[in-house]
């Protein structure tokens, strides 16, 4: 299966059951086991089951193919090995105490903001083109709120 295709239906998969702070990271420079690896948060053990379990039926109806699910017993930690992508679904606290940002994520796949999902946040989905560089961060000023005199 291509890796574009792959990693568009991960992310779907992904965002069906609105997982947070996904990033796509380029691992073709450091292993030849895998091209990418996906890391995204769930906000709890039920939530990273059914993450899981999306990502899974995602890629099956892409025609894709998945190894093997690590995790889903305890399910604060989900591995879904997809054969040239390998997908981690966190729980915040552990995601920021492995950082596996830090260990893969020195090549970001750019993603795109979509369109707004119904809670206010922006869902990700990765480009078509080949392009790693990191998309750029937009930082908007403080909002400034009136203080009332007393």
């Amino acid at each position: 299966m291509e890796i574009q295709k792959l990693q568009r239906a991960i992310i779907d998969g992904l965002e069906d059951v609105k997982a947070q702070d996904i990033k796509v990271f380029n691992t073709t420079h450091l292993t030849s086991l895998f091209d990418r690896v996906v890391v995204a948060s769930g906000t709890s053990n039920r939530q990273t089951k059914a993450l899981a379990n999306s990502v899974r039926e995602k890629v099956k109806e892409a025609g894709g193919d998945i190894i093997s699910t690590e995790g889903e017993e305890i399910g604060e930690w989900v591995l879904v090995d997809c054969g040239d992508a390998v997908v981690h679904i966190l729980q915040p606290a552990l995601r920021q105490y492995y950082n596996l940002e830090e260990v893969w994520g020195d090549k970001p796949v750019r993603v795109k903001l979509q369109k707004p999902n119904m809670f206010g946040g922006a869902s990700v989905s990765a480009d078509d083109d080949e392009d790693e560089e990191a998309a750029p961060v937009v930082k908007r000023p403080a909002r400034k709120t009136a203080r009332k005199q007393a």
